[in-house]
Formats: C-alpha cells, sequence, structure tokens
C-alpha cells in the first residue's frame, strides 16, 4: 500500500494571530452526526441537527488546547494526543455538580480560539477528564476554582469547522448565570 505523498508547501503567515482559548463547548458523546467540507476535505461543515452545547467561558492565561503528533515506524501507528487544559474561576454546589458529570462523561469537545476558529477535538472517541483539582489557594490572591484536563486520543488532528455553530446544526447554546 502507498503511503499518502505532502500535496502542499507552505509561506511564513504574517504576524496577525493571537494565542489562547475564548470558548469551550462541551457536545454529549455520541451526539453528532458529522458531514465533512467537500472543499476543504479536513473540515466539518454538519455536526448534526439539534445539538445542544455546553459553553464555558474561558478568560484565563492558563488554559490550553495542544495537540501532540505520536508516531511510530517500528508499529506503523500515528494518531494525535490532544489535550485541554482548563482554568476555571470561581466554585459552586452547580459548578460542581457538572465537573462531576463531566469527569463521568467522554463529550466531543469545541475549542474556540481568539482568532474565531472552532476545532472539533474527542470527534471519535470522546475526551476524558484525566486529572484536575478544585483549589482555594493559600493567600488572598490565589485560584479559587477547578483545573482540569482533558485528554483525547484520535486517528486525526482535530478538525476544523467550516461554519458557525448554528449552521453546523447547534440550535441551543446553554451557559451558566
Amino acid at each position: 500500500m502507498a503511503c499518502d505523498n505532502l500535496s502542499l508547501g507552505r509561506l511564513e503567515p504574517c504576524k496577525d494571530s493571537v494565542g489562547g482559548i475564548k470558548y469551550v463547548y462541551f457536545i454529549n458523546n455520541g451526539d453528532l452526526s458529522v458531514e465533512y467540507d467537500t472543499t476543504h476535505t479536513d473540515g466539518i461543515d454538519v455536526l448534526g441537527s439539534g445539538l445542544t452545547a455546553y459553553r464555558y467561558e474561558i478568560r484565563s492565561t492558563a488554559s490550553t488546547f495542544t495537540q501532540n503528533t505520536n508516531s511510530s515506524r517500528d508499529n506503523g501507528t500515528t494518531f494525535w494526543e490532544q489535550v485541554l487544559e482548563l482554568t476555571l474561576k470561581g466554585i459552586t454546589p452547580a459548578d460542581l455538580k457538572e465537573i462531576k458529570l463531566l469527569s463521568y462523561s467522554r463529550p466531543h469537545v469545541l475549542v474556540e480560539d481568539n482568532n474565531g476558529n472552532i476545532f472539533v477535538a474527542g470527534l471519535e472517541y470522546g475526551m476524558d477528564v484525566t486529572g484536575g483539582t478544585i483549589v482555594t489557594g493559600g493567600a488572598m490572591g490565589d485560584l479559587s476554582g477547578f483545573t482540569i484536563t482533558l485528554t483525547g486520543m484520535e486517528k486525526v488532528p482535530a478538525n476544523y469547522l467550516t461554519v458557525s455553530l448554528s449552521t453546523a446544526g447547534v440550535t441551543t447554546v446553554t451557559t451558566g448565570a
């Protein structure tokens, strides 16, 4: 079997992007029915229909989304580890319940960065909470909130969502109070 070949080069881009995560959307595992963009075949233009997404607003520079390539010549395997590290400020009884439910589940996760890109992580297998803390800190200026690490392993890197959430089939975006 022949391997895929490269199809494009890459120019040095302009310095017009920024880092950081704006929102994270959780969609219950198994709810997606994906259709890929016919022009950009690694892009997704349909997630399903009548979907509910649970939006978490992220305003912390400590929150990151990283995709690690894992490739082994010896084993003939390649996969991507998707790691989402979140810092969420504040602790309420409702937060505790939702973090517990998040820890029990394997949601699909949409990560919207500060450039307006939306990545679909945990597309096939979902993402698992693999660590975290509930912390009140020791000093007045310390974090009172949650740190959460979600990890997924997928056959491909997280796809871009090429359309808006509503166009992709998300009809309800639930936010906290």
